[in-house]
């Protein structure tokens, strides 16, 4: 694998599963620096595309549906319900962990960013 930027989501996985494998090699071997450089740009993409600020998982699930390339329709066929989808995105109802982990595993965000404890809107 080249060093190179991280510029899309297909990216991110592949420097993750390079890293995965470099994980294995002694601290002082060339590969080590690779392992390195790569979590060092995994950090950089992953605080470009997942912004640590101080958002609520509703406003995680809100992003990804309205700048992500996502739709609230995708995300009511994910969950086999379309009141849900509406609820979550407006922060009517809280994240489950089971909801949590659908999402994160089909749309790829961190699932610590789904589950963080949050208001609910009035």
């Amino acid at each position: 694998m080249d060093i190179r930027p991280i510029r899309t989501d297909d990216d991110h996985r592949d420097t993750l599963v390079e890293i995965e494998r470099l994980w294995a090699y002694p601290d002082d071997s060339p590969e080590n620096d690779k392992l390195d450089v790569l979590a060092t740009l995994v950090e950089v993409y992953e605080a470009q595309r997942w912004p640590r600020r101080d958002c609520t998982p509703a406003e995680i699930l809100l992003h990804a549906v309205t700048e992500m390339g996502h739709s609230q329709a995708e995300l009511a066929e994910l969950l086999g319900s379309r009141p849900m989808a509406s609820e979550l995105v407006r922060a009517k109802r809280r994240i489950s962990l089971a909801v949590a982990q659908k999402i994160s595993a089909a749309w790829h965000i961190p699932i610590q960013l789904l589950v963080a404890p949050y208001a609910l809107a009035a």
